[in-house]
């Protein structure tokens, strides 16, 4: 028993039944052994797998029971106890216990030597108090899987970093990431630096606006709010306050943890290749020059550059020569570097003869409307587009110049319900206030009815069977819908 220094008991007498309890309490499992470690009893809680396979230990040695790793320490236990002065209890060890369908059950013991004085101070029994760490187990696993990911995360991260280096420092476009708060630059790549004519030092920690001339400093400023609150900004143009180049910038915003960036691009202005000394890199004449207000060549070239259509120019075997910041945007590239030299059909054409067609019929009409193919994208996207060419220059120096249309979501007016449509609509615009609005609406249903039906029928053929499924009508109602609108040849199919 638990004695003061003055050698009184302080529990009092404890009949076998409250150390029971006592040992119940203390511990999440409690082994009663004898002097050579035989198991006498088991008090567990709870009635899980593992309590039920500690219950089955009795009548066995306690060092049976144990995985082999464990087994000193076992020794070690009763060892300790055997030899404690005073009934003090050995120091705690971890022991696991294997189980057949699951992981070990580890426990920590603490076993302590219980004097038996009736029996003249006899070595007695033994308790061994245990501690479930199944929880502390499933913490410590939880922490390392959480390590693991964290370490994990730390190389995507540094993987992600050390890509994004490589294609900052080897880009051919100069960027700029500036500060989206304080217009600060905080990374510019070699591109960047040659074309502003600065070291990395002028230039990270300066300002945007001080890179360009001041009379430039409003436009800048619009910029850069455009593109804060739509995210991405068409270029503008500004001269650089140090090459005097006329230049292209461009804005995109993006947002690393509650801060917001700004992605600026910055490119040489038509004509104007570095150091402010035109460059018409093949290009015709017309648009090559610098932009310079009250220049017809500025105009012009001001209007090839900013045209919402792709504009090409190519030699007279389809070999780009320059092109316009709309072809570079239908084509998915980030440059005109990327297509200067490059043969057009990478990106026009669906069968890969149509550019030669196209151009035979330049070389010998001079000029082509509204021919109709499939633009293909770096990254896989292909659009319908039409084309406009048409044959520049003199005959030993060929300029083939194409328009490039995006007609993806164009409405199709080349049938006649298509141009019926169009004047329908005129004509119903034209009844707006002299004309009550139900009495337009009517006649608009009807007009787009007629409409649907013609289209169903020209797709199918004039097979009136298939029209009907296209347009979710029984043939009957169709039929009727005919009848009524005059429509449908009589040698239809049905």
């Amino acid at each position: 028993m638990p004695r003061t220094p003055g050698d009184k008991y302080v529990l009092g007498a404890i009949d076998a039944k409250t150390a029971t309890r006592l040992v119940r309490a203390s511990s999440d499992l409690a082994l009663v052994l004898d002097s050579d470690g035989t198991i006498l009893d088991v008090v567990i809680q709870g009635d899980d797998a593992a309590a039920r396979h500690a219950r089955e230990w009795r009548g066995q040695s306690w060092i049976q029971t144990v995985s082999p790793d464990s087994r000193q320490k076992v020794e070690a236990l009763l060892r300790d106890a055997q030899a404690a002065a005073d009934a003090e209890t050995s120091r705690w060890r971890q022991i696991n216990h294997p189980m057949q369908d699951s992981e070990d059950f580890p426990l920590l013991y603490s076993a302590v030597r219980i004097v038996d004085d009736s029996k003249g101070g006899s070595k007695g029994r033994i308790v061994a108090f245990g501690r479930d760490l199944r929880p502390t187990v499933a913490l410590q696993r939880r922490l390392i899987d959480t390590q693991q990911a964290m370490e994990r995360d730390y190389w995507r991260f540094r993987e992600a970093e050390t890509r994004y280096r490589h294609l900052l420092e080897t880009s051919s476009e100069a960027v700029l990431i500036v500060d989206g708060s304080t217009q600060k630059v905080l990374e510019a790549n070699p591109a960047a630096r040659t074309l502003c004519g600065g070291l990395r030092a002028k230039l990270v920690g300066s300002s945007l606006v001080t890179l360009f001339e001041p009379t430039y400093g409003e436009r800048l400023q619009d910029l850069l709010a455009a593109a804060r609150s739509v995210g991405k900004q068409e270029p503008v143009l500004a001269r650089l306050a140090d090459t005097k180049s006329d230049v292209a910038i461009s804005a995109s915003v993006f947002r690393q943890e509650e801060a917001a960036f700004v992605l600026v691009r910055i490119s040489p202005a038509l004509g104007d290749a570095g150091g402010g000394k035109a460059s018409r890199r093949g290009a015709p004449g017309a648009a090559a020059g610098s932009i310079r207000a009250g220049s017809w060549e500025a105009t012009l070239g001001a209007f090839v550059q900013n045209s919402p259509d792709g504009l090409v120019f190519c030699d007279a075997s389809g070999r780009v020569s320059s092109a316009n910041r709309a072809f570079l945007a239908l084509a998915e590239l980030s440059g005109e570097d990327q297509a200067r030299g490059q043969q057009l059909d990478r990106w026009l054409g669906r069968t890969g003869v149509e550019l030669g067609v196209l151009i035979t019929n330049l070389r010998q009409r001079g000029s082509v409307g509204r021919f109709v193919t499939a633009l293909r994208g770096e990254y896989g996207k292909e659009i319908e587009v039409e084309i406009s060419a048409a044959q520049l220059g003199a005959p030993d120096n060929v300029v083939l110049a194409f328009a490039i249309r995006d007609i993806e979501r164009r409405v199709k007016t080349e049938s006649e319900a298509g141009s019926a449509m169009t004047r329908s609509v005129s004509e119903l615009t034209e009844l707006v206030g002299r004309t009550p609005l139900k009495d337009i609406v009517s006649e608009t249903t009807d007009l787009i009815e007629q409409l649907c039906i013609e289209i169903a029928l020209d797709m199918s053929n004039d097979n009136r069977a298939s029209a009907a499924l296209l347009l979710g009508l029984s043939r009957q109602s169709l039929y009727v819908k005919l009848r009524r609108y005059g429509l449908g040849s009589l040698g239809g199919e049905e």
